[in-house]
């Protein structure tokens, strides 16, 4: 049975947490980097992702309906607190903040078997 990303129909955690990073991960500062104009200044080292310093935060990259199908449109570009962002069971252990986020969302923890498995994939010729 092949498995899929199950981040490609969670989305929670982008509309959960606050996303705030240092200040030169920005474009206007590292080519490349985070669209600036999709931050905003927290303070003066660090900046926020549009959306996520709020009461109700959904991150403003986010698209979709969170449960269902959602992806980051600046995916290659995203900010290291995004990067370093580990779903449950991705690396074989649990993530206590992705099913807090997931269960903000109505949404049940992860599970071990959630992952591509190498037996997933055919065997080469």
């Amino acid at each position: 049975m092949k498995r899929y990303n199950p981040c490609l129909t969670c989305g929670a955690c982008c509309a959960f947490y606050r996303a705030s990073f240092y200040w030169a991960e920005a474009d206007d500062a590292t080519p490349g980097g985070v669209p600036a104009n999709l931050t905003e200044k927290l303070n003066d080292f660090r900046r926020v992702m549009i959306g996520t310093n709020c009461r109700d935060p959904r991150c403003i990259a986010l698209e979709g309906t969170i449960g269902e199908s959602v992806h980051c449109s600046i995916y290659p570009h995203r900010a290291s607190v995004c990067r370093d962002f580990e779903a449950s069971w991705v690396n074989g252990k649990p993530n206590e903040r992705c099913d807090k986020a997931r269960a903000s969302w109505n949404l049940p923890p992860l599970e071990p078997d959630a992952w591509f498995t190498p037996e997933d994939f055919p065997k080469a010729a």
